[in-house]
């Protein structure tokens, strides 16, 4: 087994320090910056993503795999940057206003990062005028909002809006997700994005951020 599929395979198990030694490994062996990312961590954490959207592992999995692709990443981030790896693309997250809940948008940002998405998290209870500006600040290319609460979920029109008067409405697009949330309440607030789960958050990211390349 190469060093990138022992990186992959520990990054599944969860195994953090021994994904971190084996990236410092395929560096001292003169494995490219981005190769180790792509066919090492970002690989595992495709497979992982694959399993959940399948119901074949849970959240607490799912988690201890984004540690170790974090502390994988420690290690190789010095060297993306000195080869000029760019992320796939610019995101922008948070709970919008009112709402407390976490789990979900920290699944979504890990999965997003796991997919190679430069991630900007603004936490929970995100006044509305938050995202847009986080947005213009990082010239992202997706702002994503999250809720739990259907008492809640209307704070995300308030954000499309917010958007649109900031005048840069046409550059990003506007992921919804949460358990309330379905597709028909996406289109009616005049958001772009909706997806059942974190790897399909994910996986339509991405997608989105090569349309707009």
């Amino acid at each position: 087994m190469s060093t990138l599929e022992d990186i992959s395979a520990l990054l599944q198990k969860g195994r953090a320090n021994e994904v971190k030694a084996n990236v410092q490994k395929a560096l001292d062996e003169g494995v490219s910056a981005k190769s180790i990312l792509e066919d090492g961590l970002m690989a595992g954490m495709n497979i992982i993503g694959g399993k959940f959207k399948r119901n074949e592992v849970y959240v607490p999995e799912v988690l201890i795999a984004a540690r170790a692709m974090n502390a994988g990443l420690e290690p190789l981030k010095p060297h993306l940057v000195s080869a000029g790896v760019k992320a796939k693309g610019i995101v922008v997250i948070g709970t919008v206003k009112g709402d407390l809940h976490d789990i979900g948008k920290n699944l979504v940002k890990m999965m997003m990062e796991g997919a190679g998405l430069e991630v900007h998290d603004l936490g929970v209870d995100v006044a509305t005028d938050k995202f847009a500006a986080a947005a213009k600040e990082h010239n992202a290319d997706i702002v994503c909002c999250s809720a739990l609460l259907t008492t809640t979920m209307t704070e995300m029109k308030n954000v499309v809006e917010s958007i649109k008067g900031s005048g840069i409405r046409d550059k990003v697009r506007i992921m919804v997700g949460g358990a309330p949330i379905t597709d028909s309440f996406c289109k009616s607030i005049g958001a772009d994005i909706y997806t059942a789960d974190a790897a399909s958050a994910a996986e339509a990211a991405v997608a989105a951020c090569k349309k707009s390349a």
